[in-house]
């Protein structure tokens, strides 16, 4: 199973990745080993996920989660958190 998810980064930006093991990924963004936009932005919590079918699914969520604005995204965030 594939997951698409969004972080909100210290600077209160947002990431969108994908991920097969989402417990090790959000390790490895902590530890600064993951992606390169968030080894600056540390730490980050996880704000949103979504489970996929497979890498491609996954791939294309992400693809149009990113071309969200940044309103949209949080948005998105806060209906699945019930606000």
């Amino acid at each position: 199973m594939w997951i698409c998810y969004l972080l909100r980064c210290a600077d209160d930006t947002l990431y969108c990745g994908i991920t097969n093991d989402l417990d090790k990924r959000l390790d490895a963004h902590n530890a600064g080993t993951a992606a390169k936009y968030t080894r600056a932005r540390g730490p980050v919590a996880l704000v949103f996920s979504e489970s996929c079918a497979d890498r491609s699914a996954a791939s294309k969520r992400e693809l149009a989660i990113k071309k969200l604005s940044r309103g949209e995204k949080l948005l998105l965030i806060a209906s699945v958190a019930g606000c």
